[in-house]
């Protein structure tokens, strides 16, 4: 068995290490081997979903965390108690409400991108990391290479740093180094690049339209820097990439649009030849769409790993699917030349993160410099894109009676939307405020300002975003009703940056990326005067529409 290119980056292996990645391969079985291709989901603390994880002994996981940190960090070291090999624990460190529930509220990229301080994407980087290995992670899926070039995409928004690649290069690039010198490997995302189709991958198999020299001055720039930064491990998406495969098959007919996660072209060819990539390759979430609407999952799960992902993200029935693969193993659709290769990677990239070694001491978190760190830093983030009416700061005196009109906080995995907390806020702050509902009577009598919360970042399968003025105000004739030539209007946007395009005229917009409370708190002291206003935007928040503007 030849591993010398473990030796070289990302890897960059010593011989103790090498020897442990040969030691524990010849531990596995051909059963082992396959089912350490698996990461798998487990929420909560039911025994029955702990005993069968520990019965299926997969190579990593997704922990979806609980409030407690010690908690998690002592159920990694229960499932790795029973594992052949240590786990790989991963998570979507992305800030915002992907932020770990016992840790603090941390900016998403997006507001990051905002900010546009190196300094300071480092250090909450940094201190997202210490969280991480507090509860026992030690793989991110991000940060986001994606260019967020159509702004309807609902999908990279607030989960990328914006639409200009030198700040998606500065700001990513600097997570990553961070992330992985604080023993967290990164995943860059989406591959090959998404973020000029304005669809979900969650839902369809999105396209990346670009032709190969442009994709080179973009995506493929992005990926470059990030190989030669020392990326451990690319996460490829089920986006299809026509261009490149027209590039060497002319004919391929529906194959040009074969999403990347089942795409050898993609991976091995693009990835791993053309820009030299000798890390991992994880798939994207396997139930999603993007790939389920292609082809059965029979057949396009053994072709996840054939087609060179290292690793399969999850699996609704693991044993099924495990099955999928002993199939297609059997009848050569998948050769063990390829699966121990995945394997072989799998290890090589516990082993660069010390897994095989002693664990380290547990780092301090939620600490009260910790705490005021990231309430500065919000502060820093709120973006005011326009007050052509002049109405800023808000006075308790001249802007007492406040009209709120929201749809509240929108997230994927609640039934019902959030409340928002800003509405206390203004009470606390002298303010009367008044909850719109569809009988509101909106009169200049009554009311003095008229506030439009939305909270609705990038969130999954959510199809579009948009102000959907009807389920707003909850009634046909107040949906095409606008208050702005009456009363003082001001309207923010807790996540999607878009807002204007629905609503063009209005008078006073702001943009302030995330939902937390810690953004809402840092909204309220600069809409009170006491910080001064972010003015660079990250992305287009006029969305091309010269009227947006005035």
């Amino acid at each position: 068995m030849n591993l010398d290119h473990l030796a070289h980056g990302p890897f960059n292996l010593d011989r103790e290490a090498i020897a442990w990645v040969v030691a524990q391969f010849a531990a596995l079985d051909g059963n082992a081997r396959l089912r350490q291709l698996f990461n798998l989901r487990i929420a909560g603390e039911r025994q029955e979903d702990i005993a069968r994880l520990k019965a299926f002994r997969p190579g990593g996981i997704t922990r979806h965390m609980g409030s407690d940190a010690a908690r998690e960090r002592a159920l990694v070291a229960e499932l790795n108690a029973t594992a052949p090999v240590p786990l790989l624990v991963s998570a979507d460190l992305e800030g915002s409400r992907m932020s770990l529930p016992f840790g603090l509220e941390w900016p998403n990229p997006l507001a990051l991108a905002a900010i546009d301080d190196v300094a300071i994407t480092a250090e909450v980087s940094r201190l997202m990391a210490l969280e991480a290995q507090a509860a026992g992670i030690n793989w991110s899926f991000t940060p986001l290479l994606d260019i967020n070039a159509a702004f309807r995409s609902p999908i990279v928004a607030t989960r990328g740093f914006g639409s200009d690649v030198d700040v998606i290069e500065r700001h990513a690039l600097t997570q990553m180094r961070v992330f992985q010198s604080h023993g967290i490997a990164s995943a860059v995302k989406h591959w090959p690049g998404e973020g000029f189709d304005d669809r979900d991958q969650h839902l369809v198999t999105t396209v990346n339209p670009l032709s190969m020299e442009e994709w080179e001055a973009s995506f493929g720039r992005l990926y470059r820097a990030a190989i030669a930064g020392g990326v451990l491990s690319v996460m490829t998406g089920h986006i299809a990439l026509p261009a490149w495969v027209r590039s060497i098959n002319p004919d391929a007919g529906v194959d040009a649009f074969r999403p990347g996660t089942i795409n050898r072209l993609i991976n091995e060819d693009l990835l791993r030849k053309h820009l030299g990539f000798n890390g991992l390759i994880v798939s994207d979430a396997t139930p999603m769409a993007g790939l389920g609407a292609f082809s059965k999952r029979a057949l396009h799960l053994p072709e996840v790993v054939s087609a060179g992902c290292d690793v399969i993200l999850f699996s609704d029935d693991p044993e099924r699917d495990f099955a999928y693969l002993e199939a297609a193993r059997a009848d050569g659709r998948l050769t063990e030349a390829r699966v121990e290769e995945a394997v072989i990677r799998q290890l090589a990239l516990k082993a660069t993160l010390g897994l095989h070694r002693p664990a380290k001491p547990i780092p301090q978190i939620a600490t009260p410099e910790m705490r005021a760190y990231a309430e500065t830093v919000a502060r820093r983030a709120p973006t005011l894109v326009k007050d052509t009416q002049d109405l800023l700061p808000l006075d308790p005196q001249k802007h007492r009676r406040v009209l709120v009109i929201s749809g509240g906080i929108v997230f994927p995995f609640m039934p019902q939307p959030l409340p928002f907390q800003l509405p206390q806020m203004l009470q606390d702050k002298g303010f009367e405020v008044t909850m719109h509902a569809p009988d509101t009577e909106v009169s200049a009598d009554d009311f003095d300002l008229v506030l439009y919360l939305f909270g609705e970042e990038t969130l999954l399968t959510r199809g579009r975003i948009f102000l959907d003025w009807l389920r707003l105000t909850g009634n046909f004739g107040k949906s095409m009703q606008r208050y702005w030539h009456e009363i003082p209007t001001l309207m923010v946007s807790f996540g999607y940056p878009y807002m204007l395009y629905d609503a063009p005229r209005v008078p006073t917009y702001i943009n302030a990326y995330a939902t937390t409370e810690t953004m809402q708190r840092a909204v309220v002291e600069c809409l009170l005067g006491n910080q001064t206003w972010n003015r660079h935007s990250p992305v287009d928040p006029f969305c091309g529409l010269e009227d947006a503007r005035y």
